[in-house]
């Protein structure tokens, strides 16, 4: 797939990953409809892409909103023309004991990472079928297939969102729209928190630069490729998840305790 003059929705577009996709696209010629809540960042992203020589919008959504997805889809089509991609980007994260957690980070997470993930791809899908082209991206997570100790309902997130890229592909097989699923491993964002990062660097977890995800990103859409997932051994470790997974949890025991230190 050549990516040069694509027209592309992506959300969380001001976030660490989002940021780096965002540049990333513009090098390769996109046409990009940023989207985020924040509209003086996405505003100085757009002037930053822009006096790189690339193309940019922006639609400043609150993803809590009802009928946010509908709107979405005929405001990017307002300020874009049409749209080719819609890549779902926008996610938060939790690193917590999971009876500590309350009831509004888990509605939160859940609405953000899941349901409004769904309800834009819903309201895009019936755009996409209309024009007969067309391709999904989810921006999942390692923890979308291994259960990681003390991210319990971000890992609940994220096998969500890979399930359901993996269902709309199915169902959409005998149709010209594509469906591609990323897992990343930890990247260095401001999402992780300062007890996140501590734990990460105890672990001796590989935490990935954004730009390097992008890139892995932006070469696995060129090829048009159904997964993507990135960094060794946590790739491996989740295949293992599925084969094996009682050997996964006497690997990861040690973890569960060490991670206990920085809750």
């Amino acid at each position: 797939m050549q990516l040069h003059n694509q027209h592309i929705v992506l959300t969380g577009a001001t976030g660490g990953l989002g940021l780096a996709l965002a540049h990333a696209l513009q090098a390769k010629g996109a046409v990009l409809c940023l989207v985020g809540r924040d509209p003086k960042k996405l505003h100085a992203l757009q002037q930053a892409l822009s006096a790189k020589g690339g193309q940019a919008h922006y639609i400043v959504v609150d993803l809590t909103q009802a009928h946010m997805a509908t709107q979405l889809v005929k405001q990017a089509v307002a300020v874009v023309g049409t749209v080719d991609m819609v890549i779902n980007n926008a996610g938060v994260i939790d690193f917590t004991a999971f009876e500590q957690q309350t009831d509004e980070a888990i509605a939160q997470m859940i609405h953000t990472n899941v349901t409004a993930t769904i309800q834009i791809s819903r309201a895009f899908a019936a755009y996409f079928k209309q024009r007969e082209h067309g391709r999904f991206v989810f921006i999942g997570s390692i923890f979308g297939s291994l259960g990681f100790p003390h991210f319990a309902t971000y890992c609940a997130s994220k096998f969500a969102v890979h399930g359901f890229s993996q269902a709309l592909r199915r169902e959409l097989a005998d149709t010209p729209i594509g469906v591609t699923y990323v897992a990343p491993r930890a990247i260095a964002t401001a999402m992780n928190d300062d007890r996140t990062n501590a734990m990460w660097k105890a672990s001796g977890q590989a935490i990935d630069r954004p730009d390097d995800v992008a890139s892995q990103v932006v070469r696995g859409l060129e090829r048009e490729k159904q997964e993507i997932f990135i960094g060794q051994p946590q790739s491996f470790f989740a295949w293992m998840n599925g084969v094996a997974p009682r050997l996964v949890n006497l690997g990861l025991k040690q973890q569960a305790s060490l991670a206990k230190r920085f809750l």
